[in-house]
């Protein structure tokens, strides 16, 4: 029996994408399609990373492929293309960042830094190329959860080069001064500082910045949204009334400047004790899943409160490089995943297609 196309793209519209709910073949992802008599090829091309899913999702499609009577041999590539997506209206892009995102919460001590880190690792982890900007002018925390002690290099005077550890690049005004040395700025230097680390840094081919912004909804974060060419935003909260009192803050203060929202991460979630396995709500349960039900975006996860994870944090190995096959990176990744599938999701980016339009006098 001669093995038809038709037959083939049947059969492979039941492998569906764990991560969207939707099989590769409507959405155009799979594509090359090829038969050669029992013979088989086709590629998969995914906007986002998952390279820990790489080898599940190619043993499904070689067993969907095989399904089809005929078929003796089948090859299948996957592969990765992550493109820039569309920013706010008048912000100018970044040269060599393609998505940025920003990781935010409308209070302090809710855990965003270290949501933060261990998300950018994840996406490392999974295939992308990833930087950190350390947003926190006054309380930069980010060298230390990096493990990274030095000073950024600059070959021309103007311009910096990003810190790495991890495989992920990192710039943070805490490279820049004494760790005890407080920032006694008002806000518009603030804001200035942070331009300067945004724009003078040279990113060497970024799929995703995540910005940790500093806590609150006042001037400085007002500005930095507005300045900032973000793809989205993550809102990072416990399920507490206080904080998700200021999470809707934040969220809401993105919505007002034309950032989508990424999602809502709900940390200190549970906490399991370490003697006797009991669980515990701390801080009450499942606020930020309500939080996202009611505004209507998407609810990326729940992270424990977890001795490891602050241990792991404070000592420089956060937990996606600490124990990156236990139970909370897995978590973490989960999260990663969710939030660079909605970046896929989001309208490309058109400013590069148009050409640039010159006017000149004539003579």
């Amino acid at each position: 029996m001669a093995v038809t196309e038709q037959a083939l793209l049947d059969a492979l519209r039941g492998v569906v994408d764990p991560n969207t709910s939707k099989d590769y073949v409507s959405t155009k992802a799979l594509r090359n399609l090829r038969v050669e008599g029992g013979d088989v090829s086709f590629d998969v091309e995914l906007g986002y990373p998952a390279k820990s899913q790489v080898a599940a999702l190619r043993k499904a499609l070689i067993a969907a492929a095989r399904s089809v009577p005929g078929v003796e041999n089948v090859s299948v590539q996957i592969a990765t293309r992550i493109i820039a997506h569309a920013v706010q209206r008048g912000v100018q892009l970044l040269p060599n960042v393609k998505n940025i995102i920003a990781v935010a919460s409308g209070k302090g001590g809710v855990g965003k830094s270290t949501t933060a880190v261990n998300l950018a690792l994840a996406l490392a982890a999974e295939g992308a190329r990833v930087g950190i900007l350390d947003a926190d002018i006054y309380g930069p925390s980010q060298p230390m959860m990096m493990g990274i002690d030095a000073r950024p290099e600059s070959a021309d005077g103007q311009t910096m080069e990003p810190l790495e550890n991890y495989g992920v690049q990192v710039m943070s005004i805490g490279f820049l001064i004494e760790p005890d040395n407080p920032m006694i700025w008002r806000g518009p230097m603030a804001t200035q500082a942070l331009d300067q680390l945004l724009r003078q840094t040279n990113w060497r081919d970024v799929d995703y910045l995540i910005v940790d912004m500093p806590p609150g909804t006042g001037d400085i974060q007002l500005t930095l949204s507005q300045r900032v060419p973000l793809t989205g935003a993550v809102i990072v909260t416990t399920p507490q009334d206080i904080a998700l009192l200021d999470a809707r803050k934040g969220l809401k203060m993105f919505e007002k400047v034309g950032v989508p929202i990424l999602g809502v991460v709900e940390n200190m979630a549970v906490h399991v004790c370490s003697k006797c396995g009991h669980a515990e709500h701390i801080f009450g349960a499942e606020g930020g899943k309500r939080m996202a039900a009611e505004y209507g975006v998407d609810y990326l996860g729940a992270l424990p409160l977890n001795l490891s994870i602050r241990e792991q944090t404070d000592s420089g190995r956060p937990t996606v490089v600490s124990e990156p096959d236990g139970e909370i990176a897995a978590l973490y990744k989960e999260v990663a995943r969710k939030v660079a599938v909605k970046v896929a999701e989001r309208a490309k980016d058109y400013s590069a297609k148009f050409p640039t339009i010159t006017i000149s006098k004539g003579t």
